[in-house]
């Protein structure tokens, strides 16, 4: 297997907005369940795991990161939706079944394109506009 899923430096990191960060989780979350799915069709059983466990750090990392106090019912759903991603990574090295996988690969990616379009947004909402010069 060539990657597990792209490794992110903490420079990198730190540089980012933290919508940007979120989308960058859901990214590398995304990068390891397709892993896991060549690791099923190459029957690589330790890349498999290997690529589900890091998927399961990702999204814990995620569900921990919620602050319910201030998302409110948006962080209540989201906390349902990690929860049953968490549940349903069992099931992709119980059943070797890259369906599963797919499966959460289809909850992680309107939640990542989200996130991102709300970077967009924040970002096109704190670029200065410039003045036209007078003349």
């Amino acid at each position: 297997m060539a990657k597990l899923a792209t490794w992110i430096r903490t420079d990198d990191l730190l540089k980012m907005s933290p919508n940007r960060m979120v989308a960058t989780l859901y990214d590398e979350a995304i990068a390891a369940l397709q892993d896991a799915k060549q690791a099923i069709a190459w029957n690589d059983i330790e890349s498999r795991c290997n690529a589900v466990s890091m998927t399961h750090e990702l999204v814990g990392t995620l569900y921990l990161c919620l602050d319910s106090e201030r998302g409110g019912e948006v962080a209540e759903n989201l906390g349902r939706i990690y929860g049953f991603i968490l549940q349903r990574l069992h099931r992709i090295n119980f059943e070797n079944d890259p369906a599963i996988a797919d499966e959460v690969i289809d909850l992680l990616v309107p939640l990542r394109d989200s996130w991102m379009e709300l970077d967009r947004k924040i970002e096109v909402e704190e670029t200065p506009v410039p003045v036209a010069a007078a003349s």
